[in-house]
């Protein structure tokens, strides 16, 4: 009987041992299992991180493109700002920036003004016109009575008496004539789109000297003698000065008394737009639509 109860306890401790042997042997694989899995995983990560490393490169760049198409598109939207576009039904064209200038100087006039500008030429004489005024205003140079001004819409006339400007059968310019002159190339080199001609006129007496052929030689060196003066003097652009002479063809009044003589004796200044150069006369105002 104690044999058998010994035999049991051997097997039942051999089936123990046999059991402990197993666990372990499932334990140590599933240990190995497990350093495979994190081996893998750690593989995966470095592998997710290199991918991500190049994909946020490329959302850089994509970035750093997509500011420079912002740059380029904002460079070429200012330069379509100043190209040329039809804005009249004649097929007259302006730039949108010139047109947003154009527009700032006409809304500095009165609905009743701006009522008659049916096209882009009306609204251009407006503006024309308008600086024109505001310009002669300023210089005061219409407060001599030698000096007449006339402005007739786009076109400024400004007729000087010959007792301001020379001397009797001369083309020397008199010195009391620095204070008109100097008022007139403020008024010229105001207003770049404008050119200015210089129109000598003499009575109908006839002269001949050692210097002057006749009127017309008179009327035209008249004429010379005061570009001259705005050019060298007062700085006004040569490229922007007409000097002509008319003689005595185009007089005021009859030549038959010394009131009429003395009056038909003069200079017109004539102020008139060049197209050409106009927008630069509105390139100092304030852009902003009507």
């Amino acid at each position: 009987m104690l044999k058998k109860i010994f035999a049991v306890i051997f097997i039942a401790s051999l089936l123990g041992s046999c059991v402990s042997k197993k666990k372990y042997l499932e334990l140590e694989q599933n240990l190995t299992d497990t350093k495979g899995q994190l081996q893998k995983t750690t593989i995966e990560k470095e592998d997710l991180e290199a991918k991500f490393a190049v994909i946020s490169k490329r959302v850089e760049e994509y970035n750093s493109k997509i500011n420079s198409l912002r740059q380029e598109t904002s460079v070429l939207k200012e330069e379509n700002d100043k190209k040329m576009e039809v804005v009249d039904a004649d097929g007259t064209v302006m730039s949108k920036e010139m047109r947003s200038r154009l527009n700032s100087t006409l809304s500095k006039l009165s609905p009743e003004e701006l009522a008659g500008a049916q096209t882009l030429k009306d609204s251009l004489n407006l503006a024309i016109a308008y600086k024109l005024n505001k310009s002669i205003k300023e210089s005061n140079l219409n407060d001599d009575s030698d000096i007449n001004v006339n402005i007739d819409k786009t076109v400024v006339m400004i007729t000087v008496a010959d007792s301001l400007l020379f001397r009797t059968a001369s083309y020397r310019v008199s010195p009391k004539a620095a204070s008109f002159l100097q008022k007139l190339a403020d008024v010229i080199n105001s207003e770049p789109s404008m050119d200015v001609m210089v129109e000598g006129h003499t009575d109908s007496r006839s002269i001949h000297t050692e210097k002057i052929d006749d009127n017309w030689d008179l009327s035209v060196k008249r004429a010379t003698s005061i570009v001259r003066i705005l050019q060298n003097k007062y700085k006004v652009d040569p490229a922007r000065l007409i000097p002509s002479g008319r003689s005595s063809y185009v007089p005021l009044a009859s030549n038959d008394n010394r009131k009429n003589r003395a009056r038909n004796r003069r200079t017109n200044i004539i102020i008139m737009p060049n197209i050409n150069k106009f927008f630069a006369l509105l390139a100092d105002e304030e852009v902003v639509k009507l």
